[in-house]
């Protein structure tokens, strides 16, 4: 006897002999953890998808708290006809101005609107400048009134910003800070998104749009609520099925008791660890429990196997948990190992995910491996009638396993390892074309046909800018805003960001700088230049405020504000990419362009995150599957057979993913991870009977069919049982979850076809002594 087993036995021995031990421990820890999953709390946070580590975020947060930061929101109100010069929709601007100033968590400094006094105008006279604010104090929105503000926005320069290009609508923007200043305490951006919605409903006779981080939260989780309707049909689906394999309501209820025990610890451990659930991975718990009725179905068709030799129910479930403990314990461990790995991703909500999925995972091991089989044995005695009915499935599917045992002998072995081959080229090809970060404008985690994403698009349509800004930091020596050459070379890389295709416009400091100099000479065109004497520079500048978020206060930053039509990776690519070029080229050592702030540069850095970490990612998930495949079954040929089919799938997962149209993002990435680590648990187990029926002697193929007879049944029901669950994701409000349910759906189901098709092929080549 090996070591293993023997230590499999001691430890079979032990807890059988404490059954009732081991069941009151099982209830007491589940009894607390339901009760610690009620301080369970859907915890978002704008820093949370932040890649803090990458040069561009580190740019971010060094001059976050002077320029702010990339999390804003934009209210758009338009009217449908006319303009918005009327006292009606001016009574509207002003309250909604004053309700958003007052949201808990807004950073009141960076407000603006037509109505807040940083909105200004400047205008030439004959004295020099003469200027206020753009709404003066004593407005009563009289028609006087009316025509001196269309006067004062036009001279401010705020159509396209916060009014529209064609005066249909006005904007109020506003900064949120991550923390509460008066608690101190994470702002809570569903809070945030409800008083958003308070808004729109109490201005119903308006037409309100919005947009901004905090919104796109608050949909992700009102649209996540909807799991909990996915969960329960799921459950329905997959009792049915289970019912349908075992054909007993005891072995349909114990596998999900179990897998719900499985997922109440999942939640209940997270608040003890100090963690919440963000919305991003609210589908995690779901996965976990369909994962926890696959390995609870390979329990049970071990247990009547033993059935049917005619051992009691005490006997089949410790001949199953000695059968079952290695190698369910290894795909298990495989199962955590491809989360874990997603912990190579630096951005806190992806590593928060990969905690909660490894946790639920982790405990799938005791639940499943030890408690399942121990309430199996306290199973009634099967009945004679439900026996015989089990028996006639069993010779029903003999002429079906026998026919599938042909993938190990020839033609079928050379055909299979030749398609196998040429799919894989054909994956490697087609995935190769796959993009970094979104393709899609809008919120791509939301359909396109969201509130949401029409509000982002006639926002885009009707200004000139919109909740898409790539800041780019100018870096001087201190007054290099009244130095010329510094101020030319801004000016000349504005030009040359501005002739980018995405970019919508562009805004710096030369920019009014140009303007303002053309105002002090009688507001003429050819003044519209930058003065080369510092003096008239300075004259030039000097109305510029910091409050403009354009300089700062000793002019040694300046930030450029690039305004993108979209954030689709093309897109922000090729800025990137003009940025860096201009930077390269440049001369000018005095001054330097840092990549980025705004919500389009945390898209830059996350997408060269994700692109950084996609090949180690996969690499550790398929070095730990090898490693743990060697060190259960001693062999690299063994370790071929359960691997290459793997890799096969995840190649054709990345061309799937290039022929939908779905980004390689962060919401996506992980997907392929969790594929590989769950997709492994068909070979194993298969394997692992396949090496059993070797080593008595028998040829490949006797093994093999003896192997599906034993275990087919099984491995085809796992299969369609993951696939199912996640395919009705595939129904959810949100795009995110139905680009995850057709990935993981694919996923699963072609790993299971992989594995009782491509798998006993490799074996026929690599265990020639046994064909």
């Amino acid at each position: 006897m090996s070591e293993k087993t023997d230590l499999v036995n001691r430890i079979s021995g032990l807890i059988f002999r404490f059954r009732p031990l081991v069941i009151l421990f099982f209830l007491s820890a589940t009894l607390f953890m339901l009760w610690s999953a009620t301080a369970l709390k859907v915890d978002a946070g704008f820093n949370k998808l932040l890649p803090l580590e990458h040069p561009y975020m580190k740019t971010f947060v060094k001059y976050q708290t002077e320029f702010g930061g990339a999390n804003r929101i934009l209210i758009a109100i338009t009217v449908d006809k006319g303009d918005i010069f009327t006292p009606e929709f001016f009574n509207t601007l002003k309250n909604i101005t004053d309700e958003v100033f007052f949201i808990p968590g807004v950073d009141r400094s960076q407000v603006k609107s037509l109505f807040t006094p940083n909105v200004r105008f400047i205008e030439i006279v004959e004295d020099g400048f003469a200027g206020g604010n753009v709404i003066p104090a004593d407005f009563q929105g009289t028609k006087e009134d009316l025509i001196q503000v269309r006067k004062n926005i036009l001279k401010s320069g705020q159509v396209g910003r916060l009014v529209a290009n064609d005066f249909s609508g006005a904007m109020i923007t506003a900064g949120l800070l991550e923390r509460d200043p008066t608690t101190g305490e994470r702002i809570n951006y569903q809070k945030v998104a409800q008083h958003l919605e308070d808004i729109r409903q109490k201005h119903e006779t308006a037409s309100i749009h919005i947009i901004g981080f905090a919104k796109v939260i608050g949909d992700i989780t009102e649209g996540a609520q909807n799991v909990l309707m996915f969960f329960a049909i799921a459950f329905i689906i997959t009792g049915i099925l289970v019912y349908l394999y075992s054909l007993s309501l005891w072995l349909t209820a114990l596998p999900l008791l179990t897998s719900l025990t499985a997922v109440s610890w999942q939640l209940g451990l997270l608040p003890l660890l100090g963690f919440g659930i963000d919305p991003m991975s609210i589908l995690v718990p779901f996965l976990v429990f369909a994962i926890g009725v696959s390995h609870g179905v390979q329990m049970i068709n071990s247990m009547r196997s033993e059935i049917l030799n005619g051992a009691s129910s005490k006997e089949a479930a410790k001949a199953s948990f000695q059968r079952l403990l290695v190698p369910g314990g290894i795909a298990l461990a495989s199962d955590t190992v491809g989360f874990l790995t997603i912990l190579l991703i630096k951005i806190e909500m992806i590593q928060e995910m990969a905690i909660t999925a490894s946790i639920g995972v982790a405990v799938i091991i005791l639940t499943n491996l030890f408690l399942l089989p121990v309430l199996l044995s306290y199973l009634p005695k099967t009945k004679e009638k439900l026996q015989l009915r089990l028996n006639r499935r069993v010779e029903r599917l003999k002429p079906f396993w026998h026919k599938l045992s042909a993938f190990t002998v020839n033609p079928l072995v050379t055909v299979t390892i030749i398609i196998s081959l040429l799919l894989l080229v054909a994956g490697l090809w087609k995935g190769s074309e796959i993009e970094i970060g979104d393709l899609e404008q809008g919120v791509p985690e939301l359909r396109s046909d969201s509130r949401y994403n029409i509000d982002s698009a006639i926002i885009t349509d009707k200004f000139s800018i919109g909740v898409d800004i790539l800041t780019v930091i100018a870096e001087t020596r201190a007054d290099g805003c009244i130095d010329y050459d510094t101020m030319s070379t801004i000016d000349r890389f504005n030009w040359h960001i501005q002739n980018i295709a995405g970019v919508q416009s562009v805004i710096s400091l030369p920019t009014l700088a140009k303007l303002y100099n053309a105002g002090w000479n009688e507001g003429n065109p050819k003044w519209q230049v930058l003065p080369r004497n510092q003096q008239v520079l300075v004259q030039a500048v000097t109305p510029v405020d910091t409050s403009t978020g354009l300089l700062n206060e000793d002019c040694s930053a300046m930030p450029v504000l690039i305004f993108t039509s979209d954030h689709k990776a093309t897109t922000i690519a090729r800025i990137v990419d003009a940025v860096k070029e201009f930077e390269q080229n440049n001369t000018n050592q005095t001054v330097h362009f840092r990549l980025a702030s705004g919500n389009v540069g945390v898209m830059a850095a996350t997408n060269e995150v994700v692109a950084a970490a996609q090949f180690p990612m996969l690499l550790y998930v398929y070095g730990a599957i090898i490693t743990l495949c060697l060190i259960t079954f001693r062999s690299l040929r063994a370790t071929l057979c359960i691997v290459a089919p793997l890799g096969l799938v995840s190649a054709l997962a990345y061309a799937l993913m290039t022929v939908l149209g779905i980004g390689l993002k962060v919401s996506t990435l992980p997907v392929v991870a969790l594929g590989v680590g769950i997709g492994v648990d068909y070979g194993i187990y298969i394997f692992n009977r396949l090496h059993e029926q070797l080593d008595k002697g028998m040829s490949l193929r006797d093994a093999y069919e003896q192997t599906l007879n034993m275990t087919g049944n099984a491995v085809l029901f796992t299969g369609l049982t993951l696939g199912i669950g996640v395919f009705t994701w595939i129904f959810s409000d949100l795009q995110f979850q139905v680009d995850m349910g057709i990935l993981l759906t694919f996923m699963f189901l072609l790993n299971m076809i992989a594995a009782i098709t491509v798998l006993p092929a490799l074996a026929a080549l690599l265990y020639r002594k046994h064909s």
